[in-house]
């Protein structure tokens, strides 16, 4: 195998130090920690050298700033591609760190992670969902330049680049995230696609055979290809293209060798998730005349010419601040608008039209208060925005007179603007239609991007589908609301396949995601009243069915914030026995309460809509809430038992391990025993009361 570049007419002496830098740099890295994948850094070195040296508004003194153009590395087990650029560019990437590649307590784990690594955007590693993120990117910034750009003063104007590999457009959530991309013409992202038809378990002709090129173009994509990966020229000049067209996003197909400088390793499988091995990373740097086989040795001229980012990208930045400041002087109100939101800040009085409700109101689904609230909150959060999919009538998610986000001479079938009114890039709901997949991953890029406060919205029991998605978005501490309704068996007549029974524990599980399920309007209100404020990613589960309006007049202290409160508290002396509740089911505890009451039972109802913000309260607060004396418990929720016997000692867990049926809600409900009549008989039982506890169930 020759591994003379080919390309070498078309790209300088300097460029192929830079690329060989590019190559050497992760090959080393990876060989040193024993495990990675050399084969797409050393492949793609000349697309990642091409783009960051030659295109990439970035400045590496200031991860930060809010117009640099974003870079995401979709086929994230590259990920010593990017570490290289990073250090090699002048980010906060020692070489000391880029040596401890993949080792405990570095900055360079085995895939990029958002908030570990200074130039990390998202993390990525799961294929696909980098490359949708890019599509939440480029919403965010379309959208936050029409909303603030004014003739003669473009603040915003940045694009979104990733590069991506085979596996990633296998994966059914890049075919989605690129059919909306297309549909809503994005065209300020541009992919460039590492063609180089090897997969971990070898060649892509075992599986994928299909001409990417006419799939994207169905999508409404530019494509491009490029035939050679080392051709600098060819790079440049495709990239120029991709970036002079605005009305769609590019694919530029870049046909790469992977391992490439690798006498038996390029174009193999072997060089994708294996160290090259000590005696063929010699032959290699031989192969490509490096100049020393010293480990990690990086020849100044390369590491200058890299560094020279550090200049361009202060000056670009320079430049764009000026124009931010005669912005500002003519625009003031937008311009402290725009710092604010990009900051993370809310408006003073952001909650000044959140609805209130009293228990004399009619009854009301938590699904339909959630619509209410989001409408009340985006009267004075300018940046609340997002979308469904193709749910708004059930969700109730649709933001009334905030326009459709869509390209401003779009035209579909019924109403123009429905919503809004108004079709454009400053709407501010988003029709993800039904691609689950791509709504989840986008909103974390809507996230990630900064300006906005995304949500999405769908049933309950497809947050399956957006499952990968919310575990990133915790993993990145992403401010992104998911919000899911139709929470539970109470779904009713669609039956089993509709019904939600273990995605609520499967979405407590997630470390650093905040599940909510509210009891009643009020708790939806605080729900999103912390969700706005809150540095993470928040999970709602909101019901169908309508629920009564809950009193809490008697409830002294906490709330959803808390995770947990004491909404009722037993009459006339401690409590015998404490019922649990979330969501719909509080007030079969509160109807319990009352009918224990008449029996001479003392008890205390609890709501506890969130799991995790309880945990997080001082041992005194949980204890107040939950005394440790008080050891007899009846927890019910309409979901699988997973989990609750942690709250319970000697108590009960009322729960729903199997399927549903296709019935009526509110039978469903009795028949699987979510009744306050077996709330008070699982109370009786507890304190010794079988009997009575028999007649009470005797009646259903």
């Amino acid at each position: 195998m020759s591994t003379e570049n080919p390309a070498s007419s078309n790209s300088t002496e300097l460029d192929d130090l830079c690329i060989n830098t590019i190559r050497i740099l992760s090959a080393d890295a990876v060989q040193a920690a024993n495990s990675g994948h050399p084969g797409m850094p050393m492949g793609a070195a000349a697309m990642g050298y091409t783009l960051w040296t030659k295109f990439l508004k970035h400045n590496p003194a200031d991860p930060a700033w809010v117009d640099r153009d974003r870079f995401v590395l979709s086929a994230g087990h590259g990920s010593m591609l990017l570490y290289s650029l990073l250090h090699l560019t002048g980010y906060d990437l020692p070489l000391e760190e880029v040596k401890n590649f993949r080792q405990w307590g570095s900055r360079t784990p085995g895939h990029p992670e958002r908030g570990h690594t200074a130039g990390v955007e998202v993390a990525t590693g799961p294929l696909g969902q980098g490359f949708s993120n890019c599509v939440g990117m480029a919403i965010a910034e379309a959208w936050l330049g029409a909303k603030y750009n004014r003739p003669g003063h473009t603040v915003v104007d940045h694009h979104t680049y990733t590069i991506c590999g085979d596996g990633d457009l296998m994966e059914g959530v890049t075919q989605e995230a690129a059919s909306l991309a297309g549909h809503l013409r994005l065209g300020k992202i541009t992919c460039l696609y590492d063609q180089n038809h090897i997969s971990l378990a070898g060649g892509v002709d075992l599986c994928f055979t299909e001409d990417v090129a006419k799939r994207f173009e169905a999508y409404g994509w530019h494509t491009r290809a490029v035939a050679e990966g080392n051709d600098v020229a060819d790079l440049t000049a495709a990239i120029a293209e991709a970036k002079a067209e605005t009305n769609r996003p590019s694919l530029i197909l870049v046909r790469t060798r992977i391992g490439y400088g690798s006498p038996k390793k390029q174009d193999t499988f072997g060089a994708h998730g294996s160290p090259l091995g000590e005696e063929e990373l010699l032959a290699t740097k031989k192969a490509l005349g490096w100049p020393s086989t010293e480990k990690f040795y990086l020849p100044q001229q390369a590491v200058d010419h890299f560094r020279g980012a550090l200049d361009t990208g202060a000056a670009a930045q320079l430049v764009w601040q000026a124009k931010f400041e005669a912005y500002r002087a003519e625009f003031p109100a937008e311009a402290a608008e725009y710092e604010r939101i990009m900051s993370g800040g809310l408006p003073d009085d952001w909650a000044a039209d959140l609805p209130k409700w009293s228990p004399a109101d009619k009854p009301l689904a938590t699904r339909v208060a959630g619509g209410e609230v989001m409408n009340g909150l985006a009267k004075r959060i300018p940046n609340l925005a997002g979308g469904s999919a193709d749910l708004n009538p059930s969700t109730n998610t649709g933001l009334k007179g905030c326009g459709d986000f869509q390209p401003a001479d779009f035209s579909g079938p019924g109403t123009p603007g429905a919503v809004g009114g108004v079709w454009s890039y400053a709407g501010r709901n988003v029709a993800f239609g039904v691609r689950e997949h791509a709504m989840g991953a986008a909103v974390n890029g809507m996230a990630a991007h900064g300006g906005l406060i995304p949500f999405s919205a769908t049933f309950l029991v497809f947050a399956d589908y957006m499952k990968p998605a919310m575990r990133l978005g915790a993993l990145s501490k992403l401010k992104a609301i998911y919000v899911f309704t139709h929470d539970s068996v109470a779904v009713g007549e669609d039956g089993p396949t509709h019904e939600p029974v273990e995605q609520i524990a499967g979405l407590r599980a997630i470390p650093g995601l905040t599940v909510i399920r509210p009891a009643d309007a009020t708790e939806t209100a605080e729900g999103w009243a912390f969700a706005v404020q809150h540095d993470g990613p928040t999970v709602f589960a909101l019901s169908r069915q309508n629920v009564p309006h809950l009193d809490r007049g008697a409830a002294e202290k906490g709330g959803v914030a808390q995770g947990a409160y004491v909404l009722s508290e037993a009459a006339g002396g401690a409590p015998d026995v404490i019922l649990i509740g979330t969501g719909s089911e509080v007030s079969l505890c509160v109807n319990a309460q009352q009918q224990l009451s008449a029996l001479g039972v003392r008890a205390r109802v609890v709501s506890m809509p969130a799991w995790n913000l309880f945990e997080a309260q001082d041992p005194a607060y949980q204890e107040s809430v939950l005394p440790p004396s008080v050891r007899k418990r009846v927890t019910v929720e309409a979901g699988c038992s997973m989990g609750w016997h942690k709250w319970v000692a000697d108590g009960t867990v009322i729960g729903i391990d199997h399927f549903g049926a296709s019935a009526p809600g509110d039978l469903l409900m009795k028949k699987f025993g979510f009744t306050s009549d077996h709330v008070t008989a699982a109370a009786l039982r507890l304190v010794g009361r079988n009997a009575e506890a028999d007649q009470v169930l005797s009646g259903l």
